[in-house]
């Protein structure tokens, strides 16, 4: 039996290509089924708590094209992103067939009914004050920087404080 070196090598250089190829496309894992997210929730109410901020909670799935679109946008914006890290402290909350965490969503007044992602604003106290439908935030086939950033900036712990508004 002959082998052909040749044709073996370009077969394994060929498998290794495609292997590497498909890696490249896997999405992000933004989301984890496997997680508490109650308690994850919790921690950060606490880390908010600590450093003066709101929770921003977004629910959703790594199946959710929409949701990788807005983290894609929400962290390689510098300006969207340096209002998250002024003002807010971010947990994904997972939401796919493997676990829809129903009993948090429960608690949080059932945001899924707005679609994914869904966007929630917790105050300090872990209390919902906001919660946002992700399609006022969309324009064309992404997300509008101008309403995101309008969004961020009126629900921070800053724009909510009573001494804003006196004379």
């Amino acid at each position: 039996m002959k082998i052909n070196f040749s044709k073996t090598l370009f077969s394994f250089c060929l498998s290794l290509t495609v292997m590497a190829a498909v890696n490249a496309q896997e999405k992000p894992k933004l989301y984890h089924p496997e997680a508490d997210a109650q308690a994850d929730v919790q921690s950060a109410v606490k880390k908010a708590q600590a450093e003066g901020k709101h929770v921003f909670l977004q629910i959703g799935g790594n199946w959710c094209s929409w949701c990788l679109k807005f983290n894609k946008l929400s962290t390689t914006d510098p300006q969207i992103d340096s209002l998250f890290k002024a003002a807010y402290v971010v947990t994904h909350v997972n939401y796919s067939k493997e676990n829809m965490n129903l009993p948090l969503l429960e608690k949080l007044q059932y945001p899924q009914r707005f679609g994914f992602p869904v966007f929630l604003i917790l105050n300090e106290k872990g209390e919902r004050i906001h919660t946002q439908n992700s399609a006022y935030l969309e324009k064309g086939d992404g997300y509008d920087k101008a309403k995101i950033i309008e969004f961020l900036g009126a629900w921070s712990k800053n724009a909510l404080d009573p001494k804003q508004y006196k004379k």
